[in-house]
C-alpha cells in the first residue's frame, strides 16, 4: 500500500524555525526517483494551497510568500522529502502535508502534520 507519512510539525514562536519530513512507502526506488514531491498547506475553511516542488532533477519552486524563507529537499534512499522552515511567521500556521506532483489516485494523502506558529 502506497502511503505518505508527514512529521515534523509543531508549536513554534515566530521568527523560529521547523523541519518537516515525509517518507513514501509501498513504492519502488525508480518510482519515487521519479515523481515531483511537493508540500502543500491547509487551513481550515479554506482550499489546500501549494507551497513548494523538488523535481526529479533537483529543481526547486516555492509559492512567493515563502520564498527565502523555506527550503525543500529529497532523499530518494530514503524516499523522503523535507520541508526546511525558517522565520516563520503566523500565517504559516497550517496543516502540511505532502504528495505527488500531480496527486496519484493510487496513494493516499497522509494525515499531515500540523505547524502553529504563535507567541
Amino acid at each position: 500500500q502506497k502511503r505518505l507519512v508527514e512529521s515534523g510539525g509543531g508549536l513554534v514562536q515566530p521568527g523560529g524555525s521547523l523541519r518537516l519530513s515525509c517518507r513514501v512507502s509501498g513504492i519502488i526506488l525508480s518510482v519515487f526517483n521519479a515523481y515531483t514531491m511537493t508540500w502543500y498547506r491547509q487551513v481550515p475553511g479554506k482550499q489546500r494551497e501549494w507551497v513548494a516542488n523538488i523535481t526529479p532533477g533537483y529543481v526547486t519552486n516555492y509559492v512567493d510568500s515563502v520564498q527565502g524563507r523555506f527550503t525543500i529537499s529529497r532523499d530518494n534512499g530514503k524516499r523522503s522529502v523535507y520541508l526546511q522552515m525558517n522565520s516563520l511567521k503566523p500565517e504559516d500556521t497550517a496543516v502540511y502535508y505532502c504528495n505527488v506532483e500531480p496527486p496519484q489516485p493510487e496513494i493516499s494523502w497522509g494525515q499531515g502534520t500540523q505547524v502553529t506558529v504563535s507567541s
